[in-house]
């Protein structure tokens, strides 16, 4: 690869990973070339970009960003081959690794930049099955604001019919 090869491959790689808020690395070393197409496959069909590349061109690409993002944390983790899947939804990535991996070794999980959180190691898969998109917490969110006003307006209509009752009862004693 020529010095101008790999500028251009540092290019392409900052604007991937700095476009997108959600990445991963793993390491789907020792699958054979077909189940590496079988897992780029199902990549493909759930909207998951897949590349492949130098850890040292993914490093210089990852350290021009600006060190409030964070990427710092994960250099430690580009060592040995690296495969990134690079996606818009933060656990897609994740319950496809998962999926795979119900019938295969590896792909394993090295690491996961989740808007500005880095996720290291392979046993934090489960917990990044789990995440809720923002779609997911905006509904929790709304269910949450919306359950105090629906108590209290129930409370106001009980507490109506309870004061018509004792009122009616106090009437009836008289």
């Amino acid at each position: 690869m020529t010095r101008e090869d790999k500028k251009v491959a540092i290019a392409e790689l900052k604007e991937d990973l700095g476009s997108s808020p959600f990445f991963y690395f793993a390491d789907s070393s020792t699958l054979p070339v077909a189940k590496i197409n079988k897992f780029r496959r199902m990549c493909y069909e759930k909207g998951i970009s897949v590349k492949v590349a130098k850890n040292t061109l993914i490093q210089k690409a990852l350290e021009d960003a600006p060190e409030s993002k964070g990427y710092a944390a994960l250099y430690e983790t580009l060592k040995g081959p690296t495969t990134i899947l690079i996606s818009s939804n933060p656990k897609a990535p994740a319950k496809l690794l998962e999926e795979f991996r119900k019938t295969e070794a590896r792909p394993l999980l090295k690491a996961a930049y989740i808007d500005s959180s880095v996720f290291i190691g392979d046993e934090q898969l489960a917990a990044l099955t789990k995440l809720k998109s923002k779609e997911e917490m905006i509904g929790e969110i709304i269910g949450l604001l919306q359950s105090p006003a629906k108590r209290i307006a129930s409370q106001i209509t009980a507490t109506g019919t309870k004061i018509a009752g004792i009122v009616k009862t106090l009437e009836e004693r008289q």
